[in-house]
């Protein structure tokens, strides 16, 4: 059965002006089935959004149920915020996914590459791209990438980093086992209403938070079980990798 991996981010890609609250840049997602992710996954992430809000119009986004607006106005109710993260901690733990995950630490990376330092979007895409090749294996159906559109600068960006994928393959991916394996990479915007992209967007911030010594309302235990890993049960290198490594 075809995969989808979902991509979000958290926090930016400049190298030149480091934010010190967030210097890290975190690109992760959801490997799904496709017809789980457009069937049942769409239609728990739909039955949670009405059982809060009595819509499915609503669109699931840390910006703004962090920040309470767009919908999320109630998120100023201690007992409603409480049940919400109840609610969505308990559909992230009842989804079948996996999560992807590679963190950039921004001044580390600048320290030790200077202006050879690659960007992290770039960097870290030809990371989860590879673990995500090995986690299709071998004559299984082509796969697809969904990641999030962010303006049309920025997408094309993507696109020539996918255009080089292709071509130049990874460290550890020959270009002709990427192609043979994904078929696809496309953006979409959250208006599209991908339910992949909404949980990817509820995961990833969590998971820099964690990389930073942070709390997170969203339960890192249960993110971690969902994490892929190898026959060990080992996560890092595998469902998470953080560079540049010590």
């Amino acid at each position: 059965m075809s995969k989808i991996l979902f991509l979000d981010e958290s926090g930016d890609h400049n190298l030149t002006a480091i934010d010190p609250q967030h210097p890290i840049f975190l690109l992760g997602g959801v490997i799904a089935d496709k017809e789980y992710a457009l069937g049942e996954m769409t239609d728990k992430l739909n039955a949670f959004k009405i059982d809060l809000f009595d819509t499915t119009e609503i669109t699931l986004h840390t910006a703004d149920f962090t920040r309470q607006r767009n919908g999320f106005e109630r998120m100023k109710e201690r007992g409603f915020c409480a049940e919400f993260y109840q609610k969505l901690n308990t559909l992230i733990s009842e989804l079948d996914i996996k999560i992807l995950a590679c963190a950039i630490k921004k001044e580390h990376h600048m320290k030790k590459y200077g202006l050879d330092a690659v960007d992290p979007y770039h960097l870290s895409l030809n990371v989860l791209v590879e673990r995500f090749c090995f986690e299709i294996g071998e004559n299984a159906p082509k796969a697809h990438i969904i990641a999030e559109s962010r303006d049309a600068t920025l997408d094309r960006q993507l696109d020539l980093s996918w255009l080089n994928l292709k071509v130049s393959g990874t460290h550890y991916m020959q270009a002709v086992d990427i192609n043979n394996r994904i078929g696809s990479l496309t953006t979409k915007t959250k208006n599209d209403k991908l339910a992949g992209l909404e949980i990817a967007d509820a995961i990833v911030t969590p998971i820099a938070r964690r990389i930073l010594n942070r709390k997170s309302r969203i339960d890192l235990d249960i993110i971690k079980g969902k994490m892929r890993k190898n026959h060990l049960g080992e996560i890092t290198g595998y469902g998470l990798v953080i560079l540049p490594k010590k």
